[in-house]
């Protein structure tokens, strides 16, 4: 296989933009990287296309070398043959090789074995040759009987059996069944107890294979192995034995019957058990890979949600028995206050909850709370609206934030490196607080797996979740850039070019000698070496530094082609508006023919100069932050409302409304056209005008509709 023609017929590239991407993933280039300062090379393909380009590389170079050892393995046989070797070449998947290498896979001992080593290889060759004019099989049979082999019946049977290996062997018929039987079989499950679950809605099931949505497949695996369900795949026998006999039955023929039988066994005994687990489990293959692309899609969303910037913040991580535990931030993240209180009315020191929440407010000017939104948040969302209104505080505002993986990170050893002194409670509330002042930066502490905007995850392949997830991390951060002073040593380890090690050294050698104060300075610190530089500089700000490039996302090989521009644009100091007008007048190709450079470089570099260390996330829709609450009580059918969507998956998104719970806006209620899932329309952080369908008080259950009712 030719893999780079392959993956430009896949991919729909150039050979050139494919060459160049695989020398660059070759020679160990990271993918932010090549993404964002090898243009030139890969026809600016942007990180995600490089992600699934590397990944299908893999599959391919292991395809090919899977292929090689088979053709050793079947050639050290002597069975190769030009045919065998022309189907191993054509072969494009890891089913395909596995179909032809079958019949030369070492088995385990089965029934054709015994048959074999019986001697009775002959006569099953005789059978399947289905001579129009050949011996009755009972006759021929007769020539085998031994003491093994007591009767002409027990020769016939261990003969049908070498034949139903045989069919059962046949790539060509497994291939062509795996065809029909997914476009035509059924997925169905039956309860398998008599007692009430989640998953009563399969007790009764049956749907095609080709039409099963991803969410269903999950959910019916989960119920079987919860031993709820009883689950098969049903494919008419009829229309299966129809495609075998269309491959193995000759015609009319004494032997005929004997074939017929041997099929019938194959396919009952070898083929469809074979094929039902091929069909179950390409279905939870498929399904997997749809909900780990919907768990990257809501997880780079979430990520990339606009900090709330430059306000001290007071975050609420609530609780009953122990309490609320209170930490106040600065706009930089730094602790300044700490405490509990108790501002549940069954604990009955709402006096002293208030008076210590209207301190730290007032002492810090608290400007924005962030309330997490676990145990007992409802009382403390109404106690901090309450306090809000009660007190005239009108340059404060809340908000509700996910506290998913908190509890993770707080217990971390990471949390307990950087709070020492504070027990996990406490570190809880930080986290939360920090969350709203810059999601992306708090969040890469934590295990994506452990963030909460997926579906299924637990049931997912967990190694492949993990690379997607981590992937979606590190180009989220190197979209966005590191302040080199001030990151963790989590936020930089997911930064191009850093590993663990070097991020700890970054942030050891900044605490031993005071604040880089250049990007050059980074080559002193140990273990980061010219290739670790290259792929990380761009990504790394220098606030401090004095040469301004530092500042932006210019990478250092690219300073010289910079400089040539501002001096051409005649900009001197820090006035750096020129640059935008002399490059439009002059024009961007020929300017950077000019340079030496090529126009996607030169095009980034012009964007840089005209807003040094922006931050793209600062382009979005600010967080929705309220002042007052609902109760569930009061929702009524009709309400209209506004709300942030907390999460998207196959059957519709959850809506935050300023509840405790939030509301389910099934598919059907998104939009007035079809849509075959919710983010076509909707993703993680939008904030959308929805009107209350139905309400279950009992059940904690909101149900919403973004179309508009007719009024």
């Amino acid at each position: 296989m030719d893999i780079q023609q392959t993956l430009v017929n896949e991919f729909h590239l150039r050979l050139a933009q494919v060459e160049n991407a695989v020398k660059l993933l070759d020679d160990g280039n990271t993918i932010p990287f090549i993404a964002r300062y090898r243009k030139e090379q890969t026809g600016s393909l942007d990180d995600q296309v490089l992600r699934e380009l590397a990944d299908r590389l893999t599959y391919l170079r292991n395809l090919n070398e899977t292929r090689e050892k088979y053709r050793a393995t079947i050639e050290e046989q002597g069975a190769l043959t030009e045919e065998l070797a022309a189907a191993l070449d054509a072969a494009v998947t890891m089913t395909e090789l596995d179909d032809l290498y079958r019949p030369y896979r070492p088995k385990r001992r089965t029934r054709a074995t015994v048959a074999k080593e019986r001697g009775l290889q002959p006569l099953a060759d005789a059978l399947y040759a289905q001579d129009p004019k050949g011996e009755d099989p009972y006759v021929l049979a007769e020539g085998y009987i031994t003491e093994e082999i007591p009767t002409a019946e027990d020769a016939l049977a261990g003969a049908r059996d070498i034949i139903a290996e045989l069919i059962s062997d046949d790539a060509n018929v497994r291939k062509r069944l795996r065809v029909v039987c997914m476009a035509n079989g059924f997925l169905t499950s039956k309860a398998a107890t008599e007692e009430d679950s989640v998953y009563a809605n399969y007790y009764e099931f049956r749907e095609p294979l080709s039409k099963v949505p991803g969410h269903r497949v999950l959910a019916i695996n989960r119920g079987e192995r919860e031993e709820f369900l009883k689950v098969h795949v049903e494919f008419e026998p009829d229309r299966a034995m129809r495609i075998i006999y269309s491959e193995h039955l000759k015609g009319e023929s004494p032997s005929a019957a004997q074939v017929q039988a041997a099929a019938e066994d194959a396919y009952d005994r070898l083929i469809f058990p074979s094929l039902e687990r091929e069909m179950r489990n390409a279905l939870s293959e498929a399904a997997g890979e749809a909900a780990i692309k919907v768990f990257s899609t809501n997880l780079r969303q979430l990520l990339m949600q606009p900090p709330v910037k430059g306000k001290v913040t007071l975050g609420l991580d609530p609780g009953y028995q122990h309490g609320c535990k209170c930490a106040v931030i600065d706009p930089t993240g730094k602790v300044l206050d700490t405490g509990i209180i108790y501002p549940v009315p069954q604990f009955k020191r709402m006096d002293a909850a208030r008076r210590t929440a209207l301190e730290f407010i007032r002492k810090h000017k608290v400007e924005v709370i962030a309330i997490g939104n676990g145990t007992a948040s409802h009382e403390t969302e109404v106690f901090a609206a309450d306090l809000i209104r009660e007190n005239n505080l009108t340059d404060v505002a809340y908000m509700v934030i996910s506290e998913a993986g908190a509890s993770v990170y707080s217990a971390s050893k990471l949390a307990a490196q950087e709070f020492p002194d504070y027990d996990v409670n406490l570190r809880s509330a930080v986290s939360i607080a920090r969350r709203m002042q810059d999601p992306l930066a708090e969040l890469v502490k934590i295990d994506p797996k452990a963030i909460g905007v997926g579906q299924y995850q637990h049931d997912l392949p967990q190694a492949h979740l993990s690379a997607a997830l981590d992937g979606v991390v590190e180009s989220c951060v190197n979209a966005v850039g590191v302040d080199l002073n001030t990151a963790s040593a989590p936020l930089l380890e997911q930064v191009a070019g850093i590993n663990a090690t070097v991020a700890k050294n970054i942030v050891t050698y900044r605490e031993e000698n005071g604040m880089f104060t250049s990007r050059a300075a980074l080559k002193k610190v140990p273990k980061l070496g010219p290739k670790a530089f290259e792929q990380c500089a761009g990504f790394l700000r220098v606030p401090e530094s004095k040469e301004m490039l530092d500042h932006t996302a210019v990478h250092p090989e690219s300073y010289g082609v910079a400089k040539e521009l501002l001096a051409f644009c005649g900009v001197k100091g820090k006035d750096i508006t020129p640059v935008r007008e002399k490059v439009d007048a002059f024009g961007i190709a020929a300017l950077a023919e000019k340079l030496g450079v090529g126009e996607p470089t030169l095009a980034d570099i012009v964007a840089e100069l005209q807003h040094p260390g922006r931050d793209p996330r600062d382009e979005l829709p600010a967080p929705l932050l309220r002042t007052d609450i609902l109760g569930i009580e009061s929702l009524k059918a009709g309400m209209e409302l506004t709300g942030t969507v907390r999460n998207v998956v196959d059957f519709g998104a959850f809506v935050d409304i300023g509840v405790h719970q939030d509301g389910l806006v099934h598919i059907s209620q998104v939009t007035n056209r079809f849509i075959k899932h919710p983010s076509e329309v909707l993703k993680v952080g939008d904030i959308v005008k929805v009107w209350v369908l139905s309400v279950d008080v009992q059940k904690k259950r909101i149900g919403l509709t973004m179309k508009k009712p007719n009024s």
